[in-house]
């Protein structure tokens, strides 16, 4: 029961959606073990909890990369509803990114991946995508293509 993951932005959100073979709570407890993002999305190098455990307003610190360019990003969980919702708050550009699942009707999960823009981008994090990544367009295209690939490893760890 495998999809390839979709990805799609409206506007400055984006997403991408997958079905997997697993349930809720399996992906759950993947999702929000967020010292293991690395290995899954191309996007980070690191991320370590402040405090050691992953909860409603748990912190955390990223440090991020696009080819030999790394950043680092600070993150607070805004939502944490066990084997539904997990989504956290970064800081530098006040986007929101989250991962929802939802039980498929055959089966399995449906696990959307969002990158959520409530109150915009900040204005430092477009005059640092324009003038250090490259551009909007071209930048989220890759952050689009990160998600997808984020959702087929998290695939891949599951089917282990």
């Amino acid at each position: 029961m495998t999809t390839t993951a979709a990805a799609s932005a409206t506007g400055s959100d984006l997403e991408a959606t997958i079905t997997v073979a697993a349930s809720p709570a399996q992906v759950w407890a993947l999702v929000t073990d967020v010292a293991r993002m690395p290995e899954w999305s191309p996007q980070v190098v690191r991320s370590v909890v402040l405090g050691g455990r992953v909860k409603l307003g748990a912190r955390f610190v990223n440090v991020n990369r696009q080819g030999p360019k790394r950043w680092p990003t600070t993150a607070k969980v805004v939502r944490f509803t066990p084997h539904s919702d997990f989504a956290f708050r970064i800081f530098e550009n006040h986007t929101i990114w989250s991962f929802q699942l939802e039980p498929a009707v055959d089966g399995g999960t449906v696990v959307t991946h969002r990158r959520e823009t409530p109150d915009g981008i900040s204005l430092a994090s477009r005059v640092l995508t324009k003038i250090a990544l490259g551009g909007q367009e071209p930048f989220t295209a890759e952050l689009l293509d990160g998600m997808s690939r984020t959702l087929e490893r998290i695939e891949a760890e599951l089917d282990d």
